[in-house]
């Protein structure tokens, strides 16, 4: 999958210590100076909210630290500059590609609302990006901050192999989950520290969107995660049984560190861990996810079947395993079509009448190909790509409709779910590809930042309402448990949808053939 869309598209416990915020006197100086477990930090203020950023929450994992759970962030002396976001983990971007980033990068911000009342409700958001790519940094939620008078947190995780890469010389419980130990710091760090920003360390969502989504899956399911938040927001990314399993992560972890010339397992930490980070970075660049099959060889995701992670997310919620919180589920109406927007379209080739067909057989084999062509008739398309796009949402195997609609029905069982659907189409287009609501188009409606490689316009008229609704009904959620009484909890396959125009209840199984399916599994 290519960098520009998924870009759309947190253990140990830090230092301990008293916090208390330095008492706000008449200068702008004071107010923005704020002391946390690892000392002072001041941050910026404008006139409606304060920000802090570059904000380390664990120590930097270079040298035998990485591949390491982190550690404890050092302490400094003086008041520390919170002005500017911290480095980027480590990723790869472009053609031909170029590394960004630096390993030293466990950085979080924080911003507030500049006048509160009480102790305010606390996001914690988990960016997207592939667990390739993407920060923390990316995402300003100024407008959900002081429209919906919350906390927001955002923060870096480690990458790629350096987050994600399990082999047996590493001997570390978090072997292949170092960035989700990583997000359970970070959720420590919020626990220990967010009092001195006026926030509820007992109000905590956790909300994720894309690779964020799935990393909130993990972490329902995760025991290290167990009471560090107590709502989430699953924002497409359903917790379906997608992560790597052991097995798969530890005979992956052996070829790559054969390729980097690591094969002696008695000499393979050490090896490994002279390598530069640049040698570590876009191992899989000649592997870019396109479209569904091989969605599910992306090579670097959390990793079930040890004791960090014992079940994958999906199996932990229908035994009762996971955390049992009040949940916000969902997706947007046209996940698909960025992906194959990416492979087809944006390549400058996109898929023909002709070569429709050997896409469904080389995903599906022969057998089922001929139900879900006979299902999904080209000359009921405009296109054929926009056919393909159309039955890959539906199935949602990885992203989409029918494994959102599994996971809202056995989430509800034991947890109160409200489930959505953003079916508002974004404006843009690849020729006669329409990108409709795909992958990512409802983040700009929450959050300001980066979208699909660009700032996308200022969102106007019946948008802009919409996004002053989702702004209202995610952080009511954040500081009640329910988004309100226009939204009710899931029931019977039924979700909310978000449009423009209409805000309704709409049959989600019904609207992606959800019967068709699971009888084609």
């Amino acid at each position: 999958m290519q960098r520009s869309v998924f870009r759309i598209l947190c253990g140990a416990v830090l230092a301990a210590g008293a916090l208390t915020a330095i008492p706000i006197g008449s200068s702008n100086a004071d107010e923005a100076t704020v002391r946390v477990s690892g000392g002072l930090i001041r941050g910026t203020i404008s006139s409606d909210h304060r920000s802090y950023q570059g904000i380390p929450y664990a120590a930097p994992p270079v040298g035998p630290l990485r591949w390491r759970a982190p550690r404890p962030a050092p302490a400094w002396t003086g008041v520390r500059d919170a002005t500017r976001p911290g480095s980027p983990c480590p990723s790869s971007s472009g053609r031909p590609a170029r590394v960004v980033g630096s390993e030293d990068c466990l950085f979080l911000n924080v911003e507030t609302p500049r006048r509160r009342s009480g102790r305010l409700p606390v996001m914690v958001f988990i960016h997207g990006g592939g667990f390739t790519s993407g920060s923390g940094a990316l995402y300003d939620p100024t407008r959900l901050v002081t429209r919906g008078s919350v906390i927001a947190v955002t923060f870096n995780y480690r990458l790629g192999a350096l987050g994600f890469l399990d082999h047996p010389a590493l001997d570390d419980p978090y072997a292949g989950n170092f960035g989700l130990a990583d997000q359970q710091a970070a959720l420590r760090w919020v626990r220990r520290n967010i009092p001195a920003f006026g926030g509820d360390s007992g109000n905590v969502t956790l909300w994720g969107q894309s690779a964020g989504a799935f990393s909130t899956c993990a972490q329902l399911a995760a025991p290290g995660a167990r009471g560090l938040f107590a709502k989430a927001i699953v924002q497409s990314g359903p917790c379906d049984n997608m992560l790597l399993t052991w097995a798969v992560a530890r005979r992956r972890g052996l070829r790559t560190a054969a390729n980097l010339g690591c094969r002696d397992p008695h000499t393979a930490a050490e090896c490994l861990r002279a390598k530069p980070f640049q040698d570590l970075t876009g191992l899989d660049d000649d592997q870019v996810f396109t479209v569904h099959r091989r969605i599910a060889e992306l090579p670097w995701l959390p990793v079930t079947g040890a004791p960090v992670l014992p079940l994958q997310p999906t199996t932990a919620i229908r035994l009762g395993r996971a955390a049992h919180i009040p949940l916000v589920l969902g997706g947007t109406r046209d996940e698909m079509r960025a992906f194959v927007a990416a492979r087809y379209d944006a390549a400058g080739h996109p898929l023909t009448a002709q070569e429709y067909p050997d896409a469904i057989r080389g995903l599906y084999g022969p057998r089922k190909a001929r139900a879900i062509l006979a299902a999904y008739p080209l000359d009921h398309y405009a296109t054929p790509s926009l056919a393909l796009a159309t039955l890959l949402t539906d199935d949602g195997r990885m992203l989409g409709a029918c494994s959102q609609a599994a996971t809202d029905g056995a989430a509800a069982r034991r947890s109160p779910v409200f489930a959505y659907e953003f079916a508002e189409p974004t404006d843009f287009a690849i020729g006669d590809f329409p990108f409709g609501a795909s992958h990512g188009s409802d983040l700009p409606y929450l959050l300001d930042g980066a979208y699909q490689g660009s700032n996308p316009p200022p969102l106007t008229g019946g948008r802009r309402i919409l996004a002053d609704r989702l702004i209202g009904y995610w952080t009511r959620f954040a500081r009640t448990g329910t988004p309100g009484p226009q939204w009710p909890r899931y029931g019977r396959g039924t979700v909310l949808s978000f449009g423009a125009d209409r805000i309704a209840p709409v049959d989600l199984s019904a609207e992606h053939r959800c019967g068709f399916w699971r009888s084609h599994r």
